[in-house]
């Protein structure tokens, strides 16, 4: 039998298991994934969803209300962190992260099975999730109350595989474990404490800050930081304030390198995401030994030196 019903769609991910699986082996690996698998099941059910099925290192779930599954994506981020906190003192084990992406709309069951639009993008939106991160679409912020909307953050559209519309993305600004008020909503601080970035692509520059963050660079017209390479993706990598530090996530399928200026550090990232500081340079879609490579300079600047003349290559 077909049904039509409005469900918020959650889909989360487990991301460091290939790691897990070469450190403890086959046997031990398969049974912590499956006992986390099995926990984030059961957050499902506490906060009032239904697991729809589990999909190796994660699972899909639905909920009546965006709230509900707003209170999941937290419960399972605070457990996994809980667990990960007391065994980080071991050492060996290679620490799992968690991503989580929600949408909300008409969804069709079917034999137990859901279908629809916002199935597929919430299924496309963890792709672009950075470990330990939530998105959630604007329909799910719509659902939810007042009190609730100010711990999100606005990410500006992105255009996910599969669609022609872009899709406004919001991220979940952490409860998480063991962490204080004031980092956790670092998003609402005064423009005065956060420092600038300045980005730099061919004759093309701008120093970003405050407001004009999240900086979205792609190839895009609709980006915020334009890149026009046929290796950039329409969205390819965000930068953004987090947690006191800009950080550079990935959210393309080539790839973003990471090059420090003076140290020559040389970070790969694939749907990961790194800390800026100081100088370097972010490549997009190539690696920096690929002298062709769209190379955007980026320039982390104390609060007083926005000023500061072009980085000089």
């Amino acid at each position: 039998m077909t049904t039509l019903l409005q469900r918020t769609v959650l889909f989360a991910d487990l991301r460091g298991s290939t790691g897990l699986f070469e450190t403890l082996g086959n046997a031990e690996a398969a049974t912590v994934v499956t006992q986390r698998v099995a926990l984030m099941g059961q957050v499902v059910v506490t906060c009032g969803g239904i697991v729809v099925k589990t999909l190796g290192d994660g699972l899909m779930a639905v909920f009546e209300e965006p709230q509900q599954g707003i209170d999941a994506a937290d419960e399972m981020q605070e457990s996994l962190e809980r667990i990960a906190a007391r065994r980080r003192s071991g050492g060996r084990r290679p620490a799992l992260k968690l991503q989580v992406a929600l949408a909300h709309g008409e969804v069709v069951e079917v034999g137990g099975d859901c279908f629809g639009d916002a199935v597929n993008v919430a299924a496309r939106l963890i792709d672009r999730a950075g470990d330990n991160e939530i998105l959630a679409t604007q329909q799910v912020l719509d659902g939810l109350g007042q009190e609730h909307r100010g711990r999100f953050r606005s990410l500006s559209k992105l255009q996910l595989r599969g669609r022609q519309e872009s899709v406004q993305v919001h991220r979940l600004e952490a409860r998480r474990f063991g962490e204080t008020a004031a980092a956790r909503f670092e998003g609402s601080m005064p423009l005065t404490e956060v420092d600038s970035i300045r980005l730099v692509w061919l004759d093309a520059g701008r120093v970003f800050a405050g407001p004009d963050l999240p900086a979205v660079l792609g190839r895009s017209s609709q980006a915020t930081f334009c890149v026009d390479d046929t290796r950039v993706s329409r969205s390819h990598a965000r930068v953004e304030w987090h947690g006191g530090t800009f950080q550079v996530s990935d959210l393309s399928y080539n790839g973003t390198f990471v090059r420090f200026a003076g140290s020559g550090e040389v970070v790969a990232l694939r749907r990961g995401n790194c800390t800026l500081h100081g100088a370097g340079v972010i490549c997009l879609g190539a690696s920096p030994a690929d002298m062709t490579a769209p190379t955007v300079h980026f320039e982390v600047l104390s609060q007083c030196d926005g000023t500061r003349p072009p980085i000089k290559r």
